[in-house]
C-alpha cells in the first residue's frame, strides 16, 4: 500500500501542473498548442540547468561534496564566452561557415577554461581538506562561490551586461504542431544532447570513467586495486566544469545578457534538479534540469514569475516526500 502511495503520489505531483492547464487549454482553445509552447520552451531552457545539475551531482557521487562554487563556474563560462564574441570578432560573420566555426572554438574555449577552473579549487580548496570534518570543505565551497562572485562583479560591474545577439535568439526557425522553434531552443537542445550522451558515455564505458564509478562507490577499495583517486576526483572537476562552461555559453546566448549573481540562481536551479533526479545520479540530475525548466516556463506564463521559485521549491518538497532518494535515485556510499 505504501509503495503504491508512493509510485501514484509521485506520478501526480509531476502531471499536476500539465493536466490542469492542458485541461484548461481544450476548454478554452481546443488545442494543446500553448501547452505544447511551453513545455519546448521549458526543456529547451531545462537543458541549461541539466548541464550544471550534471556538475554537481558528478562531484557529489565521487567525494560526497556539495560543491557551492559551481554555480559560479557557470558564470565566469559565460562571462569567457561574452568577452570571446567581441574579441574573436564572431558578429561580423556574414554566414553560417562563419559563425558556426567561431561558435565552436569559443565553446571549446568556454569548456577548457572552466575545466581548468574547477580542478584548481579543487586542488587548493577541497583536497587539503578531504580527511576533514564534512563542514570545514562545505564553507570552503560557500567562500570560493563568493570569491567567484566578486571576480563577476570586477569584470563587467554589479548591473546586467548585454551580450551581443549573434544568433538572433528569439527568431522563429519553423512551427510544428503549433509549436514555434527559435533558434535560441535550437541552440540549447542541440549542444546540450551531445555533450550528454558524450560524458554518459565516457562514465559508463571508458577506462576512466570505470575508475570514477570504483572512487564513488569505495575510495579505500579503488586506491588498492591501483586506482589513482586524487587524478579521478580531479577528472571529475574537469568534467563538470567543462559542462558548466559549455551550459554558461548556451546560456550567454540564449538570454543575451550576463550578470554576476547569475550563477548563484543558476547553481540553485541546477542544485534542486540535481537532488529532485537524485543526487549523485547523472540521469536523474539530466531529468530533474528538465523537468524544473517545465515547470519554470508553465508557472511564468500560466502563474506569474513572482510564483516561479516558491512553486518549483513546493514541487522539490511534494517529490521528496514521496520518494526522498529522487526520481531515478539510487543509494550511494556511507561515508566510513
Amino acid at each position: 500500500m505504501r509503495e503504491f502511495i508512493s509510485k501514484y503520489g509521485l506520478i501526480a505531483v509531476l502531471l499536476a501542473l500539465p493536466v490542469f492547464y492542458g485541461v484548461k487549454d481544450l476548454v478554452d482553445d481546443g488545442n494543446l498548442a500553448h501547452l505544447g509552447q511551453n513545455l519546448f520552451q521549458g526543456l529547451s531552457n531545462g537543458s541549461i540547468w541539466a548541464l550544471i545539475a550534471v556538475g554537481y551531482t558528478l562531484v557529489y557521487g565521487i567525494i560526497e561534496l556539495i560543491n557551492f562554487a559551481h554555480g559560479d563556474v557557470f558564470m565566469i563560462g559565460s562571462f569567457v564566452a561574452a568577452g570571446l564574441f567581441g574579441t574573436v570578432g564572431l558578429g561580423l560573420a556574414t554566414g553560417v561557415g562563419g559563425l558556426v566555426p567561431g561558435l565552436l572554438l569559443v565553446l571549446v574555449i568556454c569548456m577548457a577554461t572552466c575545466g581548468a577552473l574547477n580542478v584548481m579549487i579543487e586542488r587548493v580548496a577541497y583536497r587539503p581538506l578531504r580527511s576533514a570534518p564534512k563542514l570545514a570543505p562545505l564553507i570552503t565551497a560557500v567562500g570560493f562561490s563568493f570569491i567567484l562572485q566578486n571576480v563577476g562583479l570586477l569584470w563587467v560591474g554589479g548591473s546586467p551586461a548585454s551580450v551581443p545577439d549573434l544568433i538572433h535568439a528569439q527568431q522563429d526557425v519553423f512551427t510544428f504542431l503549433g509549436i514555434t522553434v527559435q533558434r535560441a531552443d535550437l541552440l540549447a537542445i542541440f549542444v546540450t544532447i551531445p555533450l550528454v550522451v558524450a560524458a554518459t558515455l565516457f562514465i559508463s564505458r571508458s577506462r576512466l570513467g570505470k575508475a570514477m564509478r570504483a572512487t564513488a562507490q569505495d575510495p579505500d577499495a579503488a586506491r588498492l586495486m591501483g586506482i589513482s583517486v586524487d587524478t579521478t576526483i580531479s577528472l571529475t572537476f574537469l568534467l563538470g566544469g567543462m559542462l558548466a562552461g559549455a551550459a554558461g555559453l548556451i546560456y550567454a546566448l540564449y538570454q543575451t545578457t550576463v550578470w554576476y549573481f547569475q550563477g548563484f540562481q543558476a547553481g540553485l536551479i541546477a542544485f534542486t534538479a540535481a537532488v529532485m533526479g537524485g543526487i549523485g545520479n547523472l540521469r536523474g540530475a539530466v531529468l530533474g534540469g528538465l523537468i524544473i525548466g517545465c515547470i519554470q516556463f508553465i508557472s511564468d506564463d500560466r502563474i506569474g514569475p513572482q510564483w516561479t521559485p516558491a512553486i518549483v521549491f513546493a514541487y522539490l518538497v511534494l517529490i521528496m516526500v514521496f520518494r526522498p532518494q529522487g526520481l531515478i535515485g539510487e543509494e550511494t556510499r556511507e561515508a566510513g
